[in-house]
């Protein structure tokens, strides 16, 4: 379901396979004698004619036993195509310098290219079979057998909230709200820095690592800066008032904390 006629590279390739779809969804059978009749008979691959060129692509195709594998190598190519495309536009652009993109937004539009392609690059989304939804439901129980607190998730390292929510799901979008001063920020620093403090990984057999407890944490702040984050991360692991760090009007013990 990932792959589509414009992830492939020849342009009479695309057309075949949208056509041997097209035969496929209409519970006919795709083949040779089939698809040719949807193709312009003139056309030529080479010195082949079109009925030669499809009697020899079926002469050399591979088993089907490992199509999905081969349809996700497709995939990849056409990703990496799109990359080169952007890429090179990118580049010949600011060669260009054209009045009408400036740097800004040269890069606004980058980014709305590259977001579209991870969307449009996602070929593990749609339907699931109950099957394969049950076996990833034990895994997830598997994993929080194993992971210390029972968890399914990952820990917050705030109990009563990791005992509403069952940890973080991946597929979980979470909302801190409220007023401000109500501290979402202080209790989102507090998830970040427990999920961190906790990382434990291990090696896969593909050598990937993967996270046994805890994760790599990524925080983004359109408000404060990163030394702004570190300070108030500092103060509250240590009690020492971020007012008093950022004045620098701190104490030899305070010091002590702050460096431990």
């Amino acid at each position: 379901d990932f792959l589509k006629p414009i992830h492939l590279y020849e342009p009479l390739h695309r057309k075949i396979f949208e056509v041997a779809g097209d035969i496929i969804r209409m519970g006919k059978i795709a083949n040779p004698v089939t698809i040719k009749t949807f193709l312009k008979a003139d056309e030529k691959v080479g010195d082949m004619t079109v009925s030669q060129y499809l009697a020899s692509l079926v002469s050399n195709a591979v088993t089907v036993i490992n199509a999905e594998d081969y349809g996700r190598a497709i995939y990849d190519l056409a990703l990496r195509r799109a990359l080169i495309t952007i890429g090179e536009d990118v580049v010949n652009i600011a060669y260009d310098a054209p009045l009408d993109m400036p740097p800004q937004s040269q890069i606004e539009d980058t980014e709305r290219r590259l977001f579209e392609l991870a969307e449009n690059g996602r070929y593990d989304g749609g339907f699931q079979s109950f099957n394969d939804a049950v076996a990833l439901a034990i895994d997830m129980a598997a994993v929080a057998k194993e992971r210390d607190g029972g968890l399914s998730g990952i820990s917050t390292g705030i109990h009563s909230l990791d005992a509403k929510m069952g940890g973080l799901q991946r597929s979980d979008l979470i909302i801190l709200a409220g007023r401000p001063g109500m501290g979402k920020t202080s209790l989102a620093t507090n998830i970040a820095y427990n999920i961190a403090a906790a990382y434990e990984g291990e090696v896969q057999a593909d050598g990937s690592m993967k996270a046994k407890n805890g994760g790599v944490v990524g925080f983004y702040s359109l408000e404060m800066s990163s030394e702004q984050l570190a300070t108030r991360i500092i103060s509250e692991q240590t009690e020492v008032s971020s007012s008093k760090i950022r004045r620098g009007d701190i104490n030899d013990a305070d010091f002590e904390k702050l460096v431990a």
